[in-house]
């Protein structure tokens, strides 16, 4: 029973209440030196995405760099309930978030298509409420697009992409994606993480179908 319990989503009404402050984090992305929190600069675009434990999959970003259109990243809280959640309180199951990543970039360099693919390519999205062995809602793949540009986006690379999966052997994609609403950053242990701690523990990985964390198609 508890494994179904950490599987299914709380309802809005069950969910914990939260709180108005929100958890404090450093200025800036230790990786990019660049401001992790608003206002980005003008003309840049963000994309909010689920792919499990969100140390991984942060750094799956950072790593396309400034070059491939990157500005900055953070982890943080998304597609939930609960306002301003803590990190216990998600893994409690009881806010409704999964585990998320804020990607900030140029879209002169890179459109939401190309980090859609880096998305879709370094996690397994056909797993329902678990990443690997990190299983329940705070896992769960997600895309929380920011406008209509953007949903489209998603759902053409998603059924794309299925189409791959299919002959890979994978099941259906299981992926939320829903517009995006508030993204609450997470405390700043958690913020680069896996930079703080080279040897700490990484749940992202392929799904055997392409797993490209290097260059981005080239721009036409």
């Amino acid at each position: 029973m508890f494994g179904m319990a950490k599987t299914r989503m709380v309802d809005r009404d069950d969910a914990l209440r939260g709180r108005d402050t929100p958890v404090p984090v450093a200025e800036r992305n230790i990786v990019l030196g660049t401001p992790m929190t608003p206002p980005y600069p003008p003309g840049s675009r963000i994309l909010d995405v689920g792919m499990g434990c969100f140390w991984g999959a942060e750094r799956v970003f950072w790593r396309l760099g400034a070059e491939h259109g990157i500005i900055t990243t953070a982890v943080g809280y998304a597609g939930g309930y609960t306002k301003n959640p803590t990190y216990e309180e998600v893994c409690s199951g009881r806010t409704g978030h999964t585990e998320a990543v804020r990607v900030v970039f140029d879209p002169q360099k890179t459109t939401d298509a190309d980090l859609l693919r880096v998305f879709w390519e370094n996690h397994d999205p056909t797993q329902g409420m678990r990443q690997g062995n990190d299983v329940g809602t705070q896992y769960r793949s997600a895309v929380y697009y920011q406008d209509e540009e953007q949903h489209a986006a998603a759902t053409a690379t998603r059924d794309t992409y299925r189409a791959q999966l299919h002959r890979a052997g994978y099941g259906d994609i299981t992926t939320e994606i829903a517009p995006a609403g508030p993204f609450y950053f997470a405390e700043d242990y958690h913020q680069q993480y896996l930079e703080k701690n080279p040897l700490g523990y990484c749940g992202i990985g392929s799904t055997g179908v392409t797993c490209p964390v290097g260059p981005l198609p080239t721009q036409g």
